[in-house]
């Protein structure tokens, strides 16, 4: 363990009795292990019990695990899949609870979910669930708008993921927020996982059987992506696809539940925030690189898309990892408005 933890980002991870061992170690891998040369510091993060000596699946023990306590007073709080979902620990909902009002980010992985809503977090905001639970959430707690067909997502600083895989889509998306794409990038290198799955993407799609000659979209992908500064149109799309634009469209809701031209704006903006982290590239001629067009144009869909002017993004993240910035509960001050 570092000797800087002081100034580390604070990560609470909830182990429960006979816990699924993946769900828990998705969270200790990511936020665990010591990265200094992708960011300095990285995590301080802490593994948390209601009881000491917690038997997880496979017979595991978390014998060092920290308390309570020690979960109430972290950034950032993380509920794997728990068993015993339908009476989750009384003491872990109610750390949960006063973690939140404390100021800390809260989020779930599968079947953690129902901690969350039992704590009331979850009340009159979107979340979601394996889909194999998502009938269960909402009949349990009506308050919650339970959305059982993505991978993750947000609302109102708590966040829900699926089962599984979207658990490290999740935790991926919480070190980007904290880091930027430039760290994530290299993290999902190391893990050999794709950098970012949006998140809402398909929990679960059933697609048709492919043709022999059918290759899918990922082709298509590269080809558009080694083209992003260029005007490119549906059309393009379907002629470089050899593909009519009605099963184009088709294939990439089946895929990426986008539209090609909403994904594709996307990519832009991906492309423009690696821009902004690790370059001095005025913002005008990253949105000519994006493909873009204009700086206005830039910042209008990163709004969209990121949600900060692309000004405060680059004030957060321009040359993130090098030890100069660490995460913390409180965002940047924004930086007066301009014309990007």
């Amino acid at each position: 363990m570092r000797t800087d933890v002081a100034t580390a980002h604070r990560v609470a991870v909830a182990v429960t009795e006979r816990a699924p061992l993946f769900e828990l170690a998705v969270p200790c891998e990511i936020f665990g292990i010591d990265r200094p040369e992708l960011a300095d510091p990285w995590y301080d993060m802490r593994v948390c019990s209601v009881e000491p000596d917690t038997t997880v699946a496979a017979g595991f023990v978390a014998g060092t695990a920290a308390d309570m306590t020690e979960l109430t007073q972290a950034d950032t709080v993380i509920v794997p899949a728990c068993v015993s979902m339908h009476e989750p620990p009384q003491r872990l909902v109610e750390a949960v609870r006063s973690a939140y009002e404390a100021g800390a980010r809260i989020a779930s992985i599968c079947s953690g979910s129902f901690v969350l809503a039992a704590a009331g977090l979850l009340d009159g905001r979107r979340a979601t669930t394996h889909w194999m639970h998502a009938d269960e959430l909402a009949d349990r707690y009506p308050a919650v708008e339970v959305d059982p067909s993505v991978l993750y997502l947000e609302d109102g600083g708590v966040f829900t993921s699926a089962g599984t895989a979207a658990g490290i889509d999740l935790c991926l998306e919480l070190v980007r927020r904290d880091h930027g794409t430039a760290v994530v990038n290299a993290l999902a290198r190391r893990l050999i996982v794709p950098p970012h799955r949006d998140g809402g993407q398909a929990q679960y799609v059933r697609l048709p059987a492919a043709a022999p000659e059918d290759t899918g979209i990922a082709p298509l992908l590269d080809w558009a992506r080694a083209h992003l500064r260029e005007p490119l149109t549906l059309d393009d799309f379907a002629q470089q696809s050899h593909l009519s634009r009605r099963t184009l469209a088709r294939r990439f809701h089946d895929a990426l539940a986008l539209s090609p031209l909403r994904w594709l704006q996307r990519e832009r903006v991906r492309h423009a925030q690696h821009l902004l982290e690790t370059t001095d590239i005025p913002v005008e001629h990253i949105a000519d690189q994006s493909g873009l067009g204009s700086a206005t144009n830039l910042r209008r869909h990163f709004l969209d898309h990121v949600g900060v002017s692309p000004q405060r993004y680059r004030h957060t993240f321009h040359q993130a990892g090098r030890g100069d910035r660490s995460p913390n509960r409180s965002a940047p001050p924004e930086p007066e408005q301009s014309r990007a």
